[in-house]
């Protein structure tokens, strides 16, 4: 592996470890289950699938390039993102003082199955992801390689450090779960994250990204 490589991984790794809407999905939808946890974090991964294919085809160009464009994605980004936010705190005020409930509701698939759309809607609608994968991946094609296959395995190394990094993040919520989901501990927790994601949700909603 190429010193150039190596660092790409580096920065990618510590760009995706960044506590983010990402992170929060993950970790609140863990404190619900190990398999609501780990199909937000497959969602999340998903998600990235999506940015690294577009970036690769170039349509992430036509995206940034296009105001009006970017800000609809935008705008839909941030309306999702504020309703999981909203959705957390008014499930953090209800939630009973004695146990501590999870996040969602009915069968264990359906949970499941809504986990793994929240944690793909989270991360396909975040539009700053198009921006940060079209500044970051052209820095690290070589002069004189073909900019396509490059890229393409750059692509690859973010989506593969998401499948390691936000999985191993549901299952640490999970191992600390009989902490985690005491009665206090998951209302706070669970407050913090919806606080977090309305606060993120209103900065996408409020104003444009690119000047």
């Amino acid at each position: 592996m190429d010193a150039q490589l190596l660092a790409f991984v580096g920065i990618a790794a510590g760009m995706i470890a960044l506590p983010g809407a990402d992170f929060t999905v993950v970790v609140r939808n863990a404190l619900a289950s190990r398999s609501a946890g780990v199909a937000t974090a497959l969602g999340v991964a998903g998600g990235l699938l999506v940015h690294t294919a577009l970036a690769v085809a170039g349509l992430a160009a036509v995206l940034v390039t296009l105001p009006v464009l970017f800000r609809t994605v935008q705008l839909l980004g941030g309306a999702y993102v504020l309703y999981l936010g909203i959705s957390a705190l008014y499930a953090a005020r209800r939630r009973p003082t004695g146990r501590a409930g999870g996040a969602e509701g009915g069968p264990a698939g359906q949970g499941t199955v809504r986990a793994l759309r929240q944690g793909f809607l989270t991360n396909a609608l975040n539009p700053k992801a198009p921006v940060l994968f079209l500044s970051l991946l052209p820095q690290f094609v070589p002069d004189g390689q073909p900019p396509l296959p490059r890229t393409l395995l750059l692509a690859m190394i973010v989506v593969l450090l998401a499948l390691i990094w936000f999985p191993a993040v549901a299952l640490m919520v999970d191992r600390l779960g009989r902490w985690l989901r005491r009665p206090r501990t998951a209302r706070a927790i669970e407050g913090g994250s919806g606080a977090a994601l309305t606060g993120l949700g209103l900065v996408l909603v409020s104003g444009p990204l690119l000047h």
